[in-house]
């Protein structure tokens, strides 16, 4: 892990260069860690200042996007975290992503938290005039509870074809990973959570762009990539 207000370049240092109208080197920003071909390219607790010191300046809404496309040939895929709040952040992903992983907790709360979410990804997606699927991952299901299978219950309804036919479910050495500053895939690879996501990691592997080019090829076997297949499962 990284310390939040580790010295070094962050995501806030590319628009900060961006409002003063100059350009940093994405990879100035990208800074290694102890698992092979992983980088990270961190936050900074000055990026929730983002909106109040920069939301308004023009320009804002590309500087992730074009800060990745200059990465494009150095990267098989790029992961963006980001929260499910409108402003500065979130129209920077949502113009950078391909495709976008929505994690819902099994909770009811949590739903009407999803439905916020899609509204505002609606209403970026008209205003800039761009589609994108979605594939909704439910999280810390726990079975013992009536509530986390009421909610999972609702997601397939309501969200069917969107709704990832598997789950995360609770797991505590989350917390424990977390704690150390280390994947839980390579602390407890036969965990019940690094096992879930695992699961999702091989199915978005095959959603891979060179993949979906095949998949319109004449006479290939390969099923073409929608948020429909991967939530069925229907990916070979």
């Amino acid at each position: 892990g990284m310390e939040p207000d580790a010295p070094g370049a962050s995501v806030y240092s590319l628009f900060k260069a961006a409002a003063e109208g100059t350009v940093l080197n994405p990879l100035r920003v990208i800074h290694p860690t102890a698992f092979e071909n992983i980088g990270l390219m961190p936050a900074a607790t000055a990026l929730a200042t983002l909106d109040r010191q920069l939301g308004k300046q023009e320009g804002m809404g590309l500087v992730i996007k074009r800060a990745l496309d200059t990465l494009s040939d150095q990267f098989d895929a790029v992961i963006i975290d980001c929260p499910p709040i409108l402003g500065v952040t979130m129209v920077n992903a949502l113009a950078a992503a391909q495709f976008l992983l929505i994690p819902v907790q099994t909770e009811f709360l949590a739903l009407k938290g999803l439905e916020r979410m899609l509204k505002t990804l609606g209403m970026v997606q008209r205003s800039r005039k761009i589609r994108l699927d979605y594939l909704i991952i439910p999280t810390m299901y726990d079975q013992r509870t009536r509530a986390s299978r009421d909610t999972l219950q609702v997601l397939q309804d309501r969200y069917h074809g969107s709704v990832w036919f598997e789950f995360v479910p609770i797991d505590t050495l989350f917390r424990e990973a977390s704690r150390l500053g280390k994947p839980l895939s390579y602390l407890q690879p036969e965990s019940r959570g690094s096992l879930a996501y695992a699961n999702l990691l091989a199915l978005l592997l095959k959603s891979n762009p060179a993949s979906s080019k095949a998949a319109a090829r004449p006479g290939s076997d390969n099923i073409p990539v929608t948020a429909n297949a991967l939530a069925e499962g229907l990916l070979p």
